[in-house]
């Protein structure tokens, strides 16, 4: 279930509240009653990866993609 704090009661109890969100209790700030900012644990692994990871998978570090632009391709963007 979640746990709906007030801003005021959130900076009055944050230790407390950290307490509960390692617990597994999932808290939520709001602010004049709507929230705003949700209380998480980093203790729950390894964060998934980007949107964009894998999208590319072909693309290396020495793939021609990274090399720097020719000057004649600099020059048509600086109009």
């Amino acid at each position: 279930m979640t746990k709906l704090v007030n801003v005021h009661e959130a900076k009055t109890h944050l230790s407390r509240l950290l307490d509960e969100v390692e617990r597994g209790e999932d808290i939520v700030i709001a602010r004049a009653g709507v929230p705003c900012a949700r209380l998480v644990s980093t203790n729950g692994g390894p964060r998934p990866a980007g949107m964009l990871a894998g999208l590319w998978p072909d693309l290396e570090l020495g793939d021609p993609f990274f090399e720097p632009l020719p000057d004649s391709e600099l020059q048509a963007w600086d109009r």
